[in-house]
C-alpha cells in the first residue's frame, strides 16, 4: 500500500472501557477496551496519529486505560474533566465460553457534553454505545454532523442489546449515523433479525455511505460498494478469543482507505467514484487484522510491521 499522507490525523469519538475477562477456567484479568477506544490504539499501532474524545475516571481502571492508550501515542481527550466531575470509568465483564466468543454484562454511562474537538481532523471515528446511548448520543451526532463538511466519517454500531433495550428506537439512530457516514462497518443482526445481511449493505449504500462491509465472523464479510458487492473470505487462525476482533478490522479497514488517500473531505470523491478495488484490498488487509487479533488474548490488534508481515506472507 502506498505511504501513509503526513495529514493521516484521525479522531474517534466514543467510550473507553475496563474490559474484565472471565475465562471458563482461572482467575479474571482486567483490560482496556471499550469499541472506540479499541478501533484509536489499533490505528495508533498502525502509525496514525489518533485523538479519542472519551469518558475516563480518576481511578484505578481510568489510570490503567490511559496508561494503555499514552502507550502507543493515542492522546486523550477526558470530557468532561474526571477529577473535576466525579466521573467514574465504566466496565464490562466478558465472559468466553469454549470457542473464545464473548458475551458481556455492562456498569457504563454515557453523557457526553457538546465540545469542539482540538483540530479538524482528516476522519472521524464513531460508534457502539457512544452513537447509541443518551444523552451523550445525542452529542456524538452534533459533532459528527458538524465535523462532516471538513473530514470523511465511519461508524460502526457494535451494539450491545443489554444497553439499548429499545430496539426500535437503537434502529433508528443507527439508520441516522448510517446517512451521516462515508464508511460502515456492521454485524446486522440485531437490528434486522432473519434479513439478509448483503440486502441490508446494499440498501445502507444507496442512503448514503460509499462504502458498508457487513461482518459475519468466522464466515467473514461482506464489502458493498456502489460497484457492487463482494466477499472478503475469512483469515483462518486458531482462536483464543474474539475479544476486539471487530475492533481490529475497523482500524485496519480504516487505515487501509487512509494509506489510499480515500479519506478526508477531498477524498471523499475518489472513494464514492469506481475504486471498488482499492476498498477490497482494505478489507482483506482488515480481515487479516482481525485473524491476528482472535490468535492472541484481549483486544491486542496488530502493529504495522506484523500487519504488513502478514500480508506479505500471503500466497
Amino acid at each position: 500500500m502506498p505511504s501513509p499522507s503526513p495529514t493521516r490525523r484521525y479522531l474517534v469519538i466514543g467510550e473507553a472501557v475496563a474490559d474484565v475477562v472471565h475465562p471458563l477456567s482461572g482467575p479474571a484479568s482486567t483490560h482496556p477496551g471499550g469499541s472506540p477506544a479499541n478501533v484509536a490504539f489499533g490505528l495508533a499501532q498502525l502509525g496514525a496519529e489518533v485523538s479519542l474524545m472519551t469518558q475516563l475516571g480518576d481511578d484505578d481502571h481510568g489510570r490503567l486505560i490511559r496508561a494503555h492508550l499514552a502507550g502507543a501515542g493515542v492522546q486523550v481527550l477526558a470530557v468532561p474533566d474526571p477529577a473535576a466531575s466525579g466521573t467514574t470509568t465504566p466496565f464490562a465483564a466478558a465472559y468466553l465460553d469454549h470457542t473464545g466468543a464473548a458475551t458481556y454484562t455492562f456498569d457504563i454511562s454515557w453523557t457526553l457534553p457538546q465540545v469542539d474537538p482540538p483540530r479538524t481532523p482528516l476522519h472521524v471515528h464513531t460508534g457502539s454505545i457512544a452513537a447509541l446511548m443518551a444523552p451523550g448520543a445525542s452529542s456524538v451526532r452534533a459533532l459528527v454532523e458538524d465535523m462532516r463538511g471538513r473530514s470523511s466519517i465511519s461508524f460502526d454500531p457494535n451494539i450491545r442489546p443489554a444497553l439499548v433495550p429499545d430496539h426500535d428506537e437503537a434502529a433508528a439512530r443507527v439508520e441516522q449515523m448510517v446517512e451521516l457516514s462515508d464508511v460502515v462497518k456492521a454485524n446486522i443482526a440485531y437490528l434486522y433479525p432473519g434479513a439478509d445481511p448483503v440486502q441490508i449493505a446494499q440498501n445502507w449504500v444507496h442512503r448514503g455511505p460509499a462504502v458498508v462491509v457487513v461482518t459475519l465472523g468466522r464466515e467473514g464479510s461482506w464489502c458493498a460498494t456502489r460497484d457492487g458487492v463482494v466477499r472478503i473470505e475469512p483469515t483462518v487462525v486458531t482462536v483464543v478469543d474474539t475479544v476486539g476482533a471487530g475492533d481490529a478490522f475497523m482500524s485496519a479497514l480504516i487505515d487501509g482507505l487512509g494509506r489510499e488517500q480515500l479519506l478526508g473531505a477531498a477524498g471523499r470523491p475518489g472513494l464514492s467514484a469506481n475504486r471498488a478495488h482499492a476498498v477490497q484490498l482494505a478489507a482483506r488487509r482488515a480481515s487479516r487484522a482481525a485473524a491476528i487479533t482472535v490468535s492472541r488474548p484481549g483486544a491486542a490488534p496488530p502493529r504495522l510491521h506484523e500487519l504488513d508481515g502478514a500480508e506479505s506472507g500471503d500466497p
